[in-house]
């Protein structure tokens, strides 16, 4: 088993305080790949949105959760190690590999099921585990 990425809040207090530090990145993110895509300015006060520049922050903040990526077995331990946890799972359950993401303080544990892939297992996730957990605490 190892991880990936590098935030998992243990309060929901943190997840916002994190949510919070990124919206000055996603304005510069977006700002610089409209700036690339040669928007002018009317362009620009046209296209680029509130909800756009939060679309940017959602996906910062997704991408920045700490995943474990292992087998069936190591996350089944896992989870047996945290009886009150919700279990929050996609996928097929006879499958050799698991993805996860702690969400401690929802004592949620979101999860994926991969064969062969961990990257794209790992990126639908993060995915996932923001629409299920943070969008609601943010």
């Amino acid at each position: 088993m190892h991880t990936e990425g590098l935030f998992a809040p243990e309060t929901a207090e943190a997840a916002r305080e994190r949510y919070a530090d990124l919206g000055s990145t996603a304005q510069v993110v977006v700002k610089e790949t409209a700036k690339a895509m040669a928007f002018d300015r009317e362009e620009y006060g046209e296209r680029v949105t509130s909800d756009v520049v939060e679309t940017a922050r959602d996906a910062l903040f997704a991408e920045l959760l700490a995943v474990h990526v292992g087998t069936r077995e190591a996350f089944d331990e896992w989870v047996a190690d945290r009886p009150d946890y919700e279990v929050v799972e996609f996928g097929s359950e006879h499958v050799d590999n698991v993805v996860w993401h702690d969400a401690a303080f929802a004592e949620t544990v979101v999860a994926a099921t991969y064969q062969s892939e961990p990257d794209a297992a790992v990126g639908t996730l993060r995915r996932q585990a923001f629409g299920e957990v943070y969008r609601e605490a943010l």
